[in-house]
């Protein structure tokens, strides 16, 4: 990495944990693109037009406005633009780097982290796009749940801890980033797991449903058959820890029009939505939920003690499912759902097994987290 370069990980990091040295992340876009999707805590000067055109005058009107004592990362679409403003603001006496590939860079992102609360869990959270996986080991065997499309990820934490992995599974066909589940799965030669209501025309995959387990080393992954985001959707039960997947984040729970969109199928998918967190709901106090998604909550890693967050105030749509309030509780996913992932149609296509991935295949999933009901 070149001394004018920061790398988009390291970025990350640095706004990840509080002991880090501070960076203030600068922001070049247009204005319209940042507001769509953006790094957390950046700070936009919508230049990037007058930058392509090695136009300064912008950038230079809004020096006074940058930190002279900290590190500036500036960040654009793909590193270009954001390269020419680190130069320039270096000819000016800052301490400024480009961050290389820009968002795109942002985008690939994951961190690993080790869940305290739920023994045998590590969580590997994709902070670009809000996306989260999991390893659930015990002893030296390993069993991946909902990896992205990023697969060295996995395989480098497997053997930075010595895990073998022996199986892959997706909680739900997922429709907001490309799975990388049967690829991992394939190069290791070890069973891919899916419900069978979410497999679409994929081959190789062995079938769960609810009630059955998934061995991991002496302990289990328990299925529970949780449907309503997607007809297919499971929550993984591994002792305490409960990997809700797509069912229940910590603040919403998994939007249920991305299959049909007409008001009678989400209607429909809600009241089903709303059964599974029933379900759910009636596990312990104790059990640590651990989502499949996040949108914009700082804490890491993402778990609560269902207990907890049954007594919080942040899930609307969970205090309707405990209040047992199902009408209000479909009622307010109808009225209040948010524009639906980018490209989801063809990054569902890709993971039914009826298109291939392209080329472009990355790009396809950039941008803001849209899973969640409201």
């Amino acid at each position: 990495m070149s001394n004018t370069d920061i790398d988009a990980s390291e970025v990350a990091r640095r706004i990840a944990e509080d002991d880090a040295e501070d960076v203030f992340v600068l922001d070049v876009r247009n204005e319209e693109d940042y507001e769509e999707w953006q790094i957390p805590g950046s700070t936009n000067v919508p230049i990037y037009d007058e930058l392509l055109q090695y136009d300064y005058s912008g950038l230079e009107d809004n020096l006074d406005d940058l930190p002279e004592e900290e590190e500036i990362a500036v960040v654009c679409v793909g590193g270009v633009t954001s390269a020419r403003a680190a130069d320039f603001l270096r000819e000016h006496g800052f301490d400024a780097k480009s961050i290389p590939d820009g968002m795109n860079a942002w985008g690939r992102v994951h961190r690993e982290y080790d869940v305290g609360s739920a023994d045998g869990i590590t969580q590997i959270v994709r902070p670009g796009t809000g996306c989260v996986s999991y390893l659930a080991h015990d002893g030296d065997k390993a069993v991946v749940v909902d990896p992205t499309q990023y697969i060295d990820q996995y395989l480098n934490v497997a053997d930075d801890n010595d895990l073998d992995i022996i199986g892959v599974a997706d909680t739900h066909a997922h429709a907001d980033h490309v799975s990388g589940a049967r690829r991992l799965a394939g190069e290791l030669d070890v069973p891919y797991y899916l419900h069978s209501e979410d497999a679409g025309e994929l081959d190789e995959v062995t079938e769960i449903k609810d009630g059955d387990s998934i061995a991991v080393g002496d302990r289990a992954l328990d299925v529970l058959h949780t449907p309503g985001h997607t007809p297919g959707s499971v929550s993984f039960r591994f002792d305490d820890a409960l990997l809700s997947g797509d069912t229940l984040f910590l603040r919403s729970v998994g939007r249920p029009d991305l299959e049909d969109g007409s008001e009678e199928a989400v209607r429909e998918a809600s009241s089903r939505l709303f059964d599974s967190l029933t379900t759910l709901t009636d596990l312990s106090d104790e059990t640590v939920v651990l989502p499949g998604h996040f949108s914009d909550e700082e804490v890491r890693p993402l778990a609560t003690a269902l207990g907890d967050l049954q007594a919080e105030t942040t899930n609307e749509l969970l205090s309707y499912v405990e209040d047992g309030d199902e009408e209000t509780f479909v009622e307010t996913i109808v009225e209040s759902l948010s524009d639906e992932p980018a490209n989801y149609n063809e990054i569902k296509q890709i993971n039914w097994g009826k298109e291939q991935p392209s080329g472009d295949v990355e790009t396809l999933e950039l941008g803001p987290n849209n899973c969640a009901a409201n």
